[in-house]
């Protein structure tokens, strides 16, 4: 199975320029762990996660002025889609981290979490379908 496969292709993404506080509480109202930081002047796409949030509060650092762009991941690890999906939980082992950007002809195509990975590889999640979020039902 490959990433593309596995991958959440809706990814929230946020601005250097937020808040701690905005970007923690989008991630909270979408249930994601990491969310996507285009930087029109960057030199790519970044990543904050809920550990780089979790790190600054530990600090005692002020999630209303402490700003997005200040609290990146470092050292990125992207994704092909045509990865397999042993090759993505090798790297996050490897690099201890639980998220990786999806890249594929240049661009951010998605986002592949652990739990993700998890997801395709139990029964319950063998054909790697997204759940449905509380209350929505499924049409069909």
């Amino acid at each position: 199975m490959h990433v593309r496969e596995g991958m959440s292709s809706r990814v929230l993404t946020v601005g250097p320029g937020h808040t701690l506080r905005q970007a923690a509480s989008q991630m909270a109202d979408r249930s994601v762990g990491a969310a996507v930081v285009l930087d029109p002047d960057g030199m790519g796409p970044g990543i904050i996660t809920e550990r780089d949030l979790m790190i600054s509060l530990g600090r005692g650092e002020d999630p209303d002025t402490e700003l997005v762009a200040d609290h990146l991941t470092s050292d990125l690890v992207f994704a092909g889609g045509e990865w397999s999906l042993e090759q993505a939980a090798v790297a996050m082992v490897r690099g201890g981290f639980r998220h990786l950007i999806v890249i594929e002809d240049g661009e951010t195509a998605g986002i592949l979490s652990v739990r993700d990975i998890v997801r395709c590889w139990t029964d319950d999640g063998a054909s790697c379908e997204l759940p449905q979020p509380p209350g929505l039902a499924r049409a069909g």
